[in-house]
């Protein structure tokens, strides 16, 4: 799977292709679907499919404030791929762009240099200056420049699945129905570095303490299960833990920051500082609670590190 970034990196020989276009943030169920009708498209014209994607979101560029990441830009290219891109390729998105006409849009992206034969979006796409194309709008443009458009419908499952459902499912802390709506847990990435060490010297849970990717979507506050993993493994070393995963402020320390510190289950002799991990939640187990002393988080803490073993174990 090959990645352009900007339309400049697109190679000059490149020839027809079936495109599809999205923000796909989260590459979820209902991104999939997408994908899924531009391969078919792509497999009955012979031609290779090619996903446009955005960075950074648009909405970032548009009203200054982006919504919590679900997947980052390098998370989202690989799942793409996996999903049946044959390239994708990656467009800044900037004020410039945002106020291109949608028949510029369409003629600068998926003709002149993407040579579309087909293009795929969700029904609810728009594109544009102000939003103003949709897909019928796509449509009728696709007839003068020589290629077809199709809006598949968003997946449900009595709601539609959405990037904003998801996001709002995690802030609950309801991992188990984000991963449902995802197709996959949740993940988060970021390098391991030196918290309070608390865990190794006071607790006796020895954690991981996670320097997250900027903006991340990190789920509500309490205790889940779910694996740490390294992101790039090491030849004859382990890579990947079932673990009890803390996000939160740390409460009964008057904690003010908020973190994510993963505890390898049964390990105490990991090294991981330095190392860029992922952390994927499989469960909640409890929510962030005060605790009137240590002792009683560390009873806590014992009972928690049990239901994650019965959770991943049955897993």
């Amino acid at each position: 799977m090959r990645r352009w970034d900007g339309l400049e990196g697109i190679p000059s020989g490149q020839g027809r292709s079936v495109v599809a276009v999205g923000v796909f943030d989260g590459v979820h169920r209902g991104h999939r679907a997408i994908l899924e009708a531009a391969v078919g498209r792509g497999r009955d014209l012979g031609l290779p499919v090619v996903v446009v994607t955005f960075d950074p979101h648009p909405r970032a560029v548009l009203t200054g404030t982006a919504p919590p990441v679900l997947t980052p830009l390098e998370r989202r290219v690989e799942l793409l791929g996996e999903y049946g891109a044959d390239a994708v390729c990656v467009l800044g998105f900037t004020k410039d762009l945002s106020s291109l006409a949608p028949e510029e849009f369409v003629r600068r992206v998926l003709v002149d240099r993407l040579h579309a034969a087909a293009v795929v979006v969700g029904e609810d796409f728009r594109f544009g200056h102000r939003a103003a194309g949709d897909v019928a709008a796509l449509a009728g443009l696709g007839a003068g420049f020589g290629f077809t458009a199709y809006g598949v419908a968003l997946v449900a499952d009595g709601e539609a699945i959405t990037s904003t459902r998801v996001r709002a499912l995690l802030a609950e802390g309801a991992v188990a129905e984000a991963a449902g709506l995802l197709g996959r847990p949740h993940r988060v990435e970021g390098e391991i570095v030196h918290g309070a060490a608390r865990g190794r010297e006071l607790l006796g849970f020895p954690t991981a303490n996670m320097d997250l990717l900027p903006g991340t979507a990190v789920p509500g506050d309490g205790v889940y299960a779910g694996w740490l993993s390294r992101v790039t493994p090491v030849a004859g070393h382990e890579t990947r833990w079932p673990a009890a995963i803390s996000v939160g402020t740390n409460p009964t320390f008057d904690g003010a920051e908020r973190t994510v510190e993963s505890y390898a289950l049964d390990r105490d002799d990991l090294e991981l500082y330095g190392v860029r991990m992922t952390v994927d939640f499989t469960a909640r187990i409890r929510g962030q609670e005060r605790f009137d002393s240590i002792e009683e988080l560390i009873v806590a803490m014992r009972r928690d590190v049990d239901r994650c073993r019965e959770v991943l174990g049955a897993a």
